[in-house]
């Protein structure tokens, strides 16, 4: 596995599997405890979650899971292509509401390593696409939070060409400016 880039944010790091392929097509492996653990993200993963979106334009998020359910994530594209987005809303982290985009593809076979303390969420860029993610932590309807997308002032580039589809849970969500952010820097040291 190669990381391309710590990306701007420390901690969100994008990765690429290698894959070994022939004419029958590839190989590739996409998460493996050791090598994380030498990349320095130490990281158990409890649950895999696989989605799909029948429209491009089909945009989820922004969603967190709330301590003690936190949840770091592992994202990757099994068909298609989606703009994949990871906020950090760790209070006072000196990158607090800052973002990174990466555009995550079948072809492109890149994954987003999204650490706890971060929204998340992704828009699909063509039709039929899944993205499957592994989680840290167990899915628990209680400890989960939304802030809206389209948020001012966290001023996110969704590279969007249509009016997105959205669930009404993405669409009722909190504005950034009122949201408060059950992450602390200083607890995810």
């Amino acid at each position: 596995m190669t990381v391309l880039s710590a990306t701007a944010i420390p901690g969100l790091v994008l990765l690429e599997p290698r894959r070994f392929g022939d004419s029958r097509g590839f190989f590739a492996e996409t998460w493996n405890r050791r090598t994380f653990a030498s990349l320095g993200l130490d990281v158990d993963f409890v649950q895999d979650n696989h989605s799909l979106s029948r429209e491009a334009g089909t945009l989820r998020g922004l969603h967190y899971q709330a301590p003690p359910h936190a949840q770091a994530k592992l994202v990757r594209c099994g068909r298609g292509r989606l703009l994949d987005v990871a906020v950090d809303i760790r209070r006072g982290s000196s990158t607090y509401g800052m973002w990174v985009a990466e555009e995550l593809s079948f072809e492109n076979a890149r994954q987003l390593y999204v650490p706890k303390g971060f929204l998340h969420g992704f828009v699909t860029l063509e039709p039929d696409t899944e993205i499957i993610y592994k989680c840290s932590d167990f899915y628990v309807p209680e400890a989960e939070g939304s802030v809206r997308w389209d948020s001012a002032s966290l001023g996110i580039e969704w590279r969007l060409a249509v009016v997105p589809v959205l669930s009404p849970r993405d669409a009722d969500a909190v504005d950034f400016d009122t949201f408060e952010s059950p992450f602390s820097w200083s607890d995810m040291q």
